[in-house]
């Protein structure tokens, strides 16, 4: 009997643990929809391969939405809505690419299970299968968000910025109960994507009053490079890749690019320069490190300032409330 009661006291430790893997931070949990329309993330899955193999910057595009979305109002969906003073509309949302792609994701679901998935869990959802399909390592996405009613410009004006210092891109994350290694690891959400010239060229002309202008932190070969790519007076809109060794795939050269001085926003290379970043920035150019702390950072990010239970609403179209 005492051997007995040992192991039920073990597996009932191991159910606890497993319980808190799969459970989110904030009312969520891993299997949400099980019963009420257990082929969402099939479905969710499904359109977003779909877009991606006829465009594949919806990839970067769905994951940097689910980060300005959680990052304002909470993982909410509040970015989704359309219409004049919504952040969808704030200067750092208005080149963000995939909405689209949650709508498809909503109108199907809505045929298959009417007023149940939110908005809000479609873009978890569709950010997880984005880094998937650019080669990273998946993770289980808790869900069980409902969508917010509030979506405001001006709301939008803490989003980190790409010339904030470290310590003013520390407050911002800390300010939503991220830590330093959080900030870290999901900055390398840079692995895939691109920045307009716009938003970097200063680094290459106009930064310095010595010299030839450039950010000395800029690896000089690396400044040439850019300087042809961007040259300043050319079109600010032409897009550069922010992980320049392998834009295509979620992996963790980002990492490495940075400690060559080959970062292209001036916040990102700022990780290497600070003494309380650089430890983290080395931890994660091994891509094993890089892969498993990402998606403990997604699940921790994409549950900041849930909407649960009564709270919020379940949109039947993403775009605007009901």
């Amino acid at each position: 009997m005492k051997t007995f009661n040992i192991c039920l006291g073990f597996l009932l430790l191991l159910l606890g643990i497993v319980v808190t893997v799969v459970q989110g931070q904030g009312g969520t949990r891993v299997g949400f929809y099980s019963a009420t329309c257990p082929r969402v993330e099939a479905v969710v899955r499904a359109r977003v391969q779909a877009h991606f193999r006829s465009d594949p910057t919806i990839a970067p595009g769905l994951l940097r939405m689910h980060f300005h979305d959680c990052f304002v109002q909470g993982c909410d969906g509040s970015i989704l809505i359309n219409g004049p003073g919504t952040e969808r509309t704030a200067l750092p949302n208005v080149l963000l690419r995939g909405y689209e792609v949650v709508e498809d994701a909503k109108a199907q679901l809505e045929r298959d299970c009417p007023g149940v998935v939110s908005c809000a869990d479609i873009l978890a959802l569709a950010a997880r299968d984005s880094v998937v399909l650019t080669r990273g390592q998946s993770w289980q996405v808790p869900t069980g968000r409902r969508d917010g009613r509030v979506s405001l410009v001006s709301d939008a004006a803490n989003l980190p910025g790409f010339t904030d210092s470290v310590d003013v891109q520390k407050q911002k994350f800390s300010a939503l109960g991220l830590n330093t290694q959080d900030l870290v690891v999901l900055v390398g959400g840079h692995s895939i994507g691109t920045s307009a010239c716009q938003f970097f060229r200063y680094r290459l002309f106009n930064f310095t009053t010595t010299g030839n202008g450039a950010d000395p932190s800029i690896d000089p070969v690396f400044v040439s490079q850019l300087q042809t790519l961007c040259p300043q007076n050319g079109d600010g809109n032409r897009r550069i890749a922010l992980d320049t060794g392998s834009p295509n795939n979620f992996d963790s050269s980002f990492f490495n690019n940075l400690q060559r001085g080959r970062g292209i926003l001036e916040s990102d290379q700022k990780l290497w320069s600070d003494a309380t970043t650089r430890p983290f920035v080395q931890r994660f150019s091994a891509a094993i490190n890089f892969n498993l702390e990402f998606g403990r950072a997604m699940v921790k990010m994409g549950n900041i300032g849930v909407k649960t239970g009564n709270n919020g609403e379940i949109r039947r179209v993403c775009s605007a409330i009901n």
